[in-house]
């Protein structure tokens, strides 16, 4: 075999890898943030509220990203910085405030199943905007199985939905301004380093949330937050859940597209049934089985495209 298509083959090989390695990426942050229900619980069971809870992992994370990069970093353009302001508020802030708040006037199952349709309203979009991006019969065969397997999870063998009107538009801004960030990230990772935009995103997201907490001072002892139980569990949501798996999401992001990022969203609700059973032994039943088959099928005819 000549050097060349020795080479032709070894370098399709590598970029096979480096693919491999962002979804393997996707997977690990979409599972931590399956996770983080239970760490919200625990906070807001010791007497913290959504918006405090939010406040404190982001400060951590960006106080930790800036001690990893403490010179002044700017963008190159006004435009740019409205953009990471926009990712800051339609990432973070907001979109936690409209997520948490659904939850006061919606069951949790209409919260998780509205939210994960971000996916879909980011494909529309997106493939409207840019025909390049519009999806393939396979891929939206796939997007279809995957959220009817998203579906199946999320109700797990409870198939009744209670409509309520205020908490379910709540719900569907919240998926609504994923797909923003998502769509606004795409368009700003690929001319900054990564850590440069998650920093933005951090701080836009904290100086967009001080007005909320200022109007709704917490009223706690000091000795809640010297609880291990209270400090793990923010150490978990601003180390882990923001500052490791914002960075890994907005690089995998730059690399496999806002589409194909956005639909590992669909693993969420599997990993919150997969946590809650081994934490809090909540129960499986087979319409969750069955709906984790479809999501793991939907998103390998999702894949077809992206591997072609």
């Amino acid at each position: 075999m000549p050097g060349a298509a020795k080479f032709a083959i070894f370098a399709a090989a590598m970029g096979r890898f480096r693919t491999y390695r962002y979804h393997a990426a996707a997977l690990f942050t979409v599972s931590v943030w399956g996770a983080t229900f239970v760490s919200t619980k625990v906070l807001i069971a010791h007497g913290l509220t959504p918006a405090w809870i939010f406040l404190l992992r982001f400060a951590l994370a960006y106080a930790f990203i800036l001690f990893a990069v403490p010179r002044p970093l700017r963008l190159r353009s006004a435009a740019d910085e409205l953009l990471a302001a926009a990712a800051g508020v339609t990432g973070g802030s907001l979109y936690f405030l409209l997520e948490n708040i659904a939850l006061e006037y919606a069951p949790a199952s209409n919260v998780s199943l509205i939210v994960c349709t971000a996916p879909v309203w980011t494909a529309l979009l997106l493939g409207a905007l840019d025909r390049r991006e519009r999806m393939s019969r396979s891929q939206a065969a796939g997007s279809a199985a995957a959220f009817v397997g998203m579906a199946l999870v999320v109700l797990n063998g409870r198939f009744v939905l209670h409509l309520s009107p205020a908490g379910d538009l709540l719900s569907l801004g919240a998926a609504l301004l994923w797909m923003v960030y998502s769509l606004v990230v795409k368009r700003i990772i690929g001319r900054y380093p990564t850590l440069l935009v998650t920093r933005k995103i951090f701080f836009y997201g904290l100086v967009t949330i001080l007005p909320v907490v200022v109007a709704r001072p917490l009223d706690l002892s000091p000795d809640t937050f010297a609880r291990p139980v209270v400090w793990g569990n923010l150490v978990f949501l601003g180390l882990v859940a923001s500052m490791l798996c914002y960075l890994i999401w907005n690089a995998v992001i730059r690399h496999l597209g806002a589409v194909r990022a956005t639909n590992y969203i669909y693993f969420n609700p599997l990993v919150t049934m997969v946590t809650a059973w081994l934490c809090i032994g909540e129960r499986i039943t087979a319409a969750a089985l069955a709906g984790a088959a479809l999501i793991l099928g939907g998103m390998w005819l999702c894949e077809r495209k992206g591997e072609a």
